[in-house]
């Protein structure tokens, strides 16, 4: 397959190392729904996971383009970056709208994996993507800030240091701007845990480790709140953003992943005396996921080309995530139906990609509240609620 891509070295060094960790590693994580401390291990001794950190506090000081590269690549190997892409955007928020203190303290260990940022504390059981009417409320009190509520599909909080929290210092208002008086507050977890934080793993459809968080009278010093009381809900938007792009990406390379599997056992797999992929019921369906993969990878491109340029991205990174999901999905059916009976087979890994690209349909974002999005904001149309 004939590609043009960007970052050509990266993607080289980061298939090498995804080849250290083949399907046999992932599949055994996947059924004891384990989390992959070697794998994320190596990717941090790299300096993968520290690409968007200023090379003043030890990162690479790469735009969100070499992190695409980097996430991409990582899923096109059969491996999953879930485990820790977070660190990726979540760190922005730190580095764009927190002090010089904070961002001296934290940075440079979060560059070297001493610390992990790898939990991003906004969604609730009852708000769900109406981010606005969020419970979780924290109570300034002297010089900490004393916080209840819950937390719901928080991936990887077992595995963080550390965590960007979102919540509310003051109550919603209805008659003003409804998503003033939220506030973003850093999470030391390791002091958090059995001291008002509470985690409770969700076990679902595929290995995400994904928890729901209680917190109950947890105190966190005020010197953890990043930027102004009240602005929170502007400041995690460019984690959003980021975080759409990057995960459009990871579609991006499970795509590739299934049409280079499909591809090649089309090719080799013979049925009444000749290959399958001589069918065109068989190569269509292929050469429609390429095309769909290869057009959604231009999208995701432009929106991390605005993103780095510092321009306003937010349409342009939900059409990415929806157009690169919705194309993984489709090679990732494609790619089972080529198998046949096969696709549903462990050791093929197939089934296993299949479970973990069938999420990006539902998060970060939903497709329906994309296609909202763009019908208000783009379309001018009105809103439906």
């Amino acid at each position: 397959m004939s590609e043009t891509q960007a970052h050509p070295e990266i993607r080289d060094a980061v298939r090498k190392l995804c080849a250290r960790f083949p399907g046999p590693y992932w599949r055994a994580l996947d059924r004891e729904r384990a989390y992959p401390t070697e794998f994320v291990k190596a990717l941090t001794e790299a300096g993968w996971l520290s690409v968007l950190i200023p090379d003043e506090y030890g990162g690479s000081g790469l735009g969100l383009s070499a992190a695409c590269a980097v996430l991409e690549e990582i899923h096109r190997s059969g491996a999953n970056g879930a485990a820790c892409h977070a660190q990726m955007y979540t760190m922005g928020t730190l580095l764009r709208h927190g002090s010089q203190a904070q961002k001296d303290k934290w940075l440079p260990k979060i560059a070297t994996g001493e610390i992990r940022l790898q939990a991003f504390g906004v969604t609730e059981p009852t708000s769900g993507t109406d981010t606005t009417r969020i419970q979780t409320f924290a109570k300034r009190v002297g010089d900490r800030y004393v916080v209840n509520g819950s937390k719901i599909w928080i991936s990887r909080a077992e595995h963080s240091d550390l965590m960007v929290l979102l919540c509310r210092t003051s109550p919603r208002d209805d008659k003003g701007k409804t998503s003033d008086g939220m506030s973003v507050l850093l999470v030391d977890m390791r002091e958090a845990k059995g001291r008002g934080l509470t985690i409770k793993p969700v076990r679902t459809m595929l290995n995400h480790a994904t928890t729901e968080l209680f917190f109950d009278n947890l105190e966190v010093p005020a010197e953890n709140l990043i930027g102004k009381e009240g602005a929170g809900f502007k400041y995690i938007l460019d984690g959003m953003n980021a975080e759409r792009i990057l995960i459009a990406s990871e579609c991006i390379g499970d795509g590739r992943f299934f049409i280079d599997r499909a591809a090649a056992y089309a090719r080799d797999r013979s049925v009444f005396g000749r290959a399958i992929g001589e069918n065109q019921g068989v190569q269509f369906p292929i050469a429609r996921a390429h095309v769909q993969v290869t057009a959604a990878s231009l999208m995701v491109d432009h929106a991390a080309q605005l993103f780095e340029a510092g321009k306003p991205c937010g349409s342009e990174a939900n059409m990415a995530k929806m157009t690169a999901s919705e194309a993984s999905w489709y090679a990732a059916d494609m790619c089972v139906q080529t198998h046949g009976g096969f696709g549903f087979a462990e050791e093929y890994d197939i089934e296993r990609k299949f479970r973990e690209t069938r999420l990006y349909q539902v998060a970060p974002i939903s497709t329906n509240l994309i296609l909202s999005h763009v019908a208000t904001h783009v379309l001018g149309l009105p809103k439906s609620f």
